[in-house]
């Protein structure tokens, strides 16, 4: 977009430096033909602003507002490793505790350890539950988060392109010569630019 908005400017900026070309104030034809030149750019700048600003409003601050979801959604994927080891350190504790004779205080201990795991396995299950429920869900509604977004990029670039073609339709048929082709303007150009090469000012050393 950046270099979109940079491009209409240059342009802006170039028909104005041509209207202010003392040759202008020489030619009328050439004033003209300049004066429509500027009016042309002025509206494809135009356009082209409405279109920059439609474009960050409904796809690029979206965009913006989707990867914000990430760190959360980073953050609770951590949150359930974590809780996912500390469920396996205490479970491995109570499997020690089994695995012994069972002594009083070996059933003590193995009875300690069964406590301190319960709230810890329900604490990972409910974590665990939580993303298996809702990761397919996020996942899944990215398509309806962003349809409306490039179906809004594709209006805008359809009536950006349709008002180009309508301004530079309009141009041309202002700067045209009925009755020319592309190949009399072309050797007309040639022809001129021959002229312009043989004078002394610009001719070869």
């Amino acid at each position: 977009m950046e270099n979109s908005s940079t491009m209409s400017k240059s342009a802006v900026k170039i028909s104005l430096d041509l209207l202010s070309n003392p040759l202008c104030e020489q030619d009328q034809d050439l004033l003209n033909m300049v004066t429509a030149l500027d009016t042309a750019m002025k509206r494809m700048d135009a356009f082209n602003q409405e279109k920059v600003n439609q474009i960050q409003k409904t796809v690029i601050e979206p965009l913006k507002k989707f990867g914000s979801v990430f760190p959360s959604l980073n953050m609770a994927v951590k949150r359930r490793e974590q809780a996912l080891q500390d469920y396996r350190r205490l479970q491995a504790k109570v499997e020690k505790y089994e695995e012994k004779e069972k002594t009083g205080p070996v059933l003590a201990k193995l009875h300690q350890a069964r406590e301190e795991l319960r709230p810890v396995r329900e604490d990972f299950e409910a974590k665990n539950r939580q993303l298996l429920e809702e990761m397919p869900r996020f996942y899944g509604s990215r398509l309806d988060y962003f349809q409306p977004s490039f179906e809004s990029l594709i209006r805008a670039q359809v009536v950006y392109y349709s008002e180009m073609h309508k301004i530079f339709g309009d141009l041309t048929q202002q700067l045209d010569q009925p009755g020319h082709s592309d190949e009399q303007r072309e050797r007309e150009n040639e022809s001129k630019l021959s002229e312009l090469r043989a004078l002394s000012i610009v001719a070869d050393d």
